[in-house]
């Protein structure tokens, strides 16, 4: 009886925040509906307002009408506040409005809140809370007031700032929204340093996540020592990040569509922030319908892997993948364990890392045959737009402006289910696993493997 209490309970966790989400979608949506939130007063077409409400509440940042153009600066605050909702979660938001008008957290809010960060545990959280509070305002001023040095200059002081908040608060939360009508190298921007490294750390530091924060912090000021998941995200973060750069500048070293036209020093930047907005951010300094073959099945590949869990990134994440691999290599040269700076990585990870992975490349195939159905695109096309929409990282081959209502809807599941769909799927294998630990056992099956 136990079992089945705490088994409800936790899938109703995951379905509150599913519902969550949802709630805020809709309320996205209905609000810019409205002649306020056009740029020319007229209403918007429901089916482009609710693209671009998941877009913005599941922070990737596929766009089917122009940020700067369409809306007004009223429908632009309704999307930043979004972004800001789904960067930091659905109860990460509610939790802390609570907290500001004195309320106790619950129990039950804090286990939601450990569904939200992809924890087991549920202990800290109100500590967690707070430090990811204070750390996501002063992160997102930081990047404001950096990028603020080269948009007052350019659009006045008001506008300036105002640009300058939009872009920091949409690259920390790995949105990928921009208001320059195309990319940061219409303003030509792309190859500004002070603003592409500004908006590369701002990425970086919302896709490691929350709880890397928190470990972080307490190797800082406690000298503990980082827990085997911090240092299993930094590193392969880092590994992602070197190789993804030097394997684009090899790619795009003489592509004049890209990057062949630019110094070394600009070409290095732009390989840079590629490999980094592919982590399911969204910013682009160069057109992505003129990269190479190459370029872009490396975009796919690094857009499917995405950030780390509990962050504002999308995709499988870089735990997941670093646990599956490392659990084959060493299961291929014959070791019984998989044992990792002295930890082994337990069976239940390995078969969450497996369920996430199968969940995601189902959801891609699956959405790739509904595009190709939809539109007329080419396969690469459309296995990039169903990456990026399900990786929630927002980045298009330009085929999202031409999709129809049919294949708006697709991408607007493909980015809900990319967004909300993994987390439901790894909580959910998590909870079964331990309920499943009884007193009853099974044989094991004969299978012949490889």
């Amino acid at each position: 009886m136990k079992s089945k209490i705490r088994q409800g309970k936790g899938r109703g966790g995951t379905g509150i925040i599913a519902a969550g989400f949802l709630l805020v979608i809709l309320a996205g949506s209905l609000l810019l509906m409205l002649p306020v939130s056009s740029s020319d007063g007229s209403f918007t077409n429901p089916l482009d307002a609710a693209f671009t409400a998941v877009s913005a509440t599941c922070v990737t940042g596929l766009v089917t009408l122009d940020t700067a153009e369409h809306w007004s600066i009223f429908g632009q605050i309704v999307i930043l506040i979004m972004i800001q909702i789904g960067g930091l979660g659905f109860m990460t938001v509610a939790v802390l409005l609570s907290m500001l008008v004195g309320r106790a957290v619950t129990p039950k809010e804090r286990m939601l809140l450990g569904m939200s960060f992809n924890l087991g545990r549920y202990d800290k959280l109100s500590d967690i809370l707070r430090r990811i509070a204070v750390g996501t305002l002063c992160f997102e001023l930081a990047g404001a007031l950096l990028l603020s040095t080269r948009f007052v200059p350019r659009y006045g002081f008001w506008d300036g700032i105002y640009k300058s908040i939009f872009h920091s608060v949409s690259a920390f939360c790995n949105a990928g929204f921009d208001l320059m009508g195309g990319g940061l190298m219409m303003d030509d921007f792309g190859g500004d340093p002070v603003v592409c490294v500004t908006l590369m750390l701002l990425i970086l530091i919302g896709g490691i996540g929350f709880i890397v924060w928190d470990d972080i912090a307490d190797r800082i000021i406690k000298k503990r020592r980082l827990p085997v998941y911090s240092r299993l995200v930094l590193i392969v973060t880092a590994v992602l990040i070197v190789g993804g750069t030097l394997l684009f500048a090899v790619f795009e070293w003489n592509n004049t569509n890209t990057i062949g036209s630019l110094p070394a020093g600009k070409k290095m930047l732009a390989a840079l922030f590629q490999s980094v907005t592919l982590r399911t951010a969204g910013f682009s300094t160069i057109n992505q319908a003129y990269l190479s073959d190459s370029s872009q099945l490396l975009s796919i590949l690094l857009m499917f892997i995405g950030g780390a869990s509990g962050s504002t990134a999308g995709g499988v994440k870089v735990a997941t993948v670093g646990v599956l691999l490392y659990t084959i290599w060493s299961v291929s040269i014959g070791n019984k364990e998989a044992v990792l700076f002295k930890r082994k990585i337990s069976n239940e990870n390995f078969m969450r890392a497996v369920a996430v992975v199968g969940f995601q490349l189902i959801l891609i195939i699956v959405g790739t045959l509904a595009i190709l159905n939809s539109i007329n695109c080419s396969i690469m096309e459309a296995v990039f737009e169903a990456t990026s929409a399900a990786g929630t990282v927002g980045l298009t081959l330009d085929i999202t402006p031409a999709l129809g209502p049919t294949g708006k809807t697709i991408v607007m599941l493909l980015m809900y289910l990319g967004r909300v769909g993994i987390l439901t799927v790894t909580y959910s294998v998590m909870l079964n696993l331990h309920e499943s630990r009884s007193t009853i056992s099974y044989p094991d099956a004969h299978m012949l493997i490889g």
